[in-house]
């Protein structure tokens, strides 16, 4: 779904009320779990966590005026999804975070290519996200783009 707000609080303002308190935890975790360095700010109508220009001048090859994102979540119409960029482009950390899924959930993860989606709320494992966000630094995260994305 799309929301068409300018800030993390009006995001969370406007998400329907059952799932307020699921993404405002996901949101927590980033702002405290995340390296040093990383960002938040809206893009593409979502909560994001970005390497600001400041680190990462190139900005995101798809539109260099935007910082390069890196995870972000959003309330879609039938789930919350997390995006994770690094799982996306780093196979060691995908099969770590896939191992590690299968200590907290007796089902398969829900995934697309950088997505992680939660139908229920009440299933999200959030010690393992908080994992997930410390596993990467700005630094780290330039890296593997430029390996994974660059050309």
């Amino acid at each position: 779904m799309n929301y068409d707000v300018n800030t993390i609080e009006a995001y969370l303002d406007a998400i329907p009320e059952d799932r307020k308190k699921a993404v405002s935890q996901l949101i927590d975790l980033m702002r405290n779990h995340l390296p040093k360095g990383f960002e938040e700010n809206i893009s593409y109508k979502m909560p994001t966590f970005v390497v600001p220009h400041s680190l990462y001048p190139a900005g995101y090859h798809c539109d260099p005026k935007q910082a390069l994102p890196f995870v972000s979540v959003a309330s879609q119409k039938n789930f919350i999804a997390l995006y994770h960029m690094g799982l996306y482009a780093d196979a060691e950390l995908m099969e770590w975070f896939l191992s590690r899924w299968a200590g907290v959930s007796k089902t398969k993860p829900d995934m697309g290519k950088s997505c992680i989606r939660f139908k229920n709320p009440e299933k999200i494992p959030f010690d393992l996200i908080a994992e997930l966000l410390e596993k990467i630094s700005p630094q780290q995260w330039i890296e593997t783009y430029e390996r994974a994305f660059k050309r």
